[in-house]
C-alpha cells in the first residue's frame, strides 16, 4: 500500500507541476499559486461539510498549519529560482527537500533493510539526473541556489508536517481543508502586499480577467492535483516506512519531465532518460524490500 500510494503522490504532484508550469506562462507564478489554492478551498470545503470531517479537530491539525504555512513559501522560492535559472541545475537541486522527511523517519527510530537502502540511493540518485543537471557550462546566481534549497527544504518539511496531521480519512480531509485556508491566508496576504506597491496580479492591459476565468479549469487541476498528492502521501507515509513514502513520492521530476516529452515534444537529454532509468530501478528495489 506504502509504494501504491507513493508513486501516485509522484504522478499527481509531476502532472501538478508540469500544468502549474504551464499556467505560470500566461499569469504570474503568485496569482497561479493563490487562486489554484482557493479552488481546492472551495472543494475541499464542501467534502468537509458533507463528511462531517469538522468532528477531527484536534491539536493535531498544527501540523497541517505548519505545512499551510511553508507551502507557499517553498513554491515561490522554486518558481523564482527557476526564473533565475538554470533550470537543468535548479531542478534536480528542488528534489533534494527527499532528505527532510527520510531524515524523520530514521529519527523516528525507522531502519531499512540492505535491499531498501540500496533502493533509495538508487532512486535518489536517478530523481537528481531526471532533472537533467546542467553539469559544465551553466552559470548559477548564488541566489539561485539559495532559493532553490529553501524550496527544498520547504518542499520536504510539507512532506514530514502533513503525515502527522490526521489519523483518519475524515480527519485526512479536514487536515488537507486547514493546510490549503493556510495557503491561501499566506498567499493572499503576499499577493495583497505586491498588488499594494504596484506590481499587478494579472497580466496588464491584456483582458486579465477574461485570462483567469478562462484559465479556471487548469487552475482547479493543478490545486486539486496538489490537494490529492498531499493525501496520497498522508496515507503512505502513515501505512508504511516514511523513508520509502519520501523516496517514492520525490519521483515527481520523472512524471513531469515526461509530460512535457509527451505533450510539448521535449527531447529527454540522455542524462534525463539515464535518471528516469535509475529511479524505476530504486522503485522496484524499494518495493521488493
Amino acid at each position: 500500500m506504502t509504494a501504491l500510494f507513493a508513486l501516485a503522490t509522484a504522478v499527481l504532484w509531476g502532472l501538478a507541476d508540469f500544468g502549474g508550469g504551464l499556467l505560470t506562462r500566461r499569469i504570474p507564478a503568485l496569482t497561479v499559486v493563490v487562486a489554484s489554492q482557493v479552488l481546492a478551498v472551495l472543494v475541499l470545503g464542501a467534502v468537509v461539510l458533507g463528511t462531517g470531517a469538522w468532528r477531527e479537530a484536534g491539536p493535531q491539525l498544527w501540523f497541517a498549519v505548519g505545512a499551510g504555512l511553508v507551502g507557499p513559501v517553498a513554491m515561490l522560492s522554486f518558481y523564482k529560482a527557476l526564473a533565475l535559472g538554470p533550470m537543468g541545475v535548479v531542478s534536480p537541486l528542488g528534489s533534494l527537500g527527499v532528505v527532510v522527511p527520510m531524515a524523520a523517519g530514521l529519527l523516528l527510530g525507522e531502519r531499512p533493510g540492505a535491499a531498501q537502502l540500496a533502493g533509495i540511493a538508487v532512486a535518489v540518485v536517478g530523481i537528481v539526473l531526471a532533472g537533467g543537471p546542467e553539469l559544465r557550462g551553466a552559470p548559477v546566481q548564488r541566489q539561485a541556489v539559495v532559493l532553490t534549497l529553501v524550496a527544498a527544504f520547504g518542499f520536504g518539511a510539507v512532506m514530514a508536517l502533513i503525515a502527522p496531521a490526521s489519523s483518519s480519512v475524515p480527519g485526512l480531509f479536514l487536515a488537507l481543508f486547514v493546510q490549503r485556508v493556510t495557503n491561501v491566508a499566506v498567499g493572499g496576504t503576499a499577493l495583497w502586499v505586491r498588488t499594494r506597491r504596484g506590481v499587478p496580479a494579472l497580466p496588464a492591459g491584456t483582458g486579465g480577467g477574461r485570462i483567469l476565468w478562462g484559465l479556471v479549469p487548469a487552475l482547479a487541476f493543478v490545486g486539486l492535483a496538489d490537494v490529492a498528492a498531499n493525501g496520497t502521501y498522508s496515507i503512505a507515509a502513515q501505512h508504511g516506512p516514511v523513508t520509502t513514502a519520501a523516496v517514492l513520492s520525490s519521483l515527481y521530476p520523472v512524471i513531469t519531465a515526461l509530460a512535457a516529452f509527451a505533450v510539448l515534444k521535449e527531447r529527454l537529454r540522455t542524462v534525463q532518460a539515464a535518471g528516469a532509468g535509475l529511479a524505476l530501478a530504486g522503485t522496484i528495489l524499494l518495493a521488493a524490500g
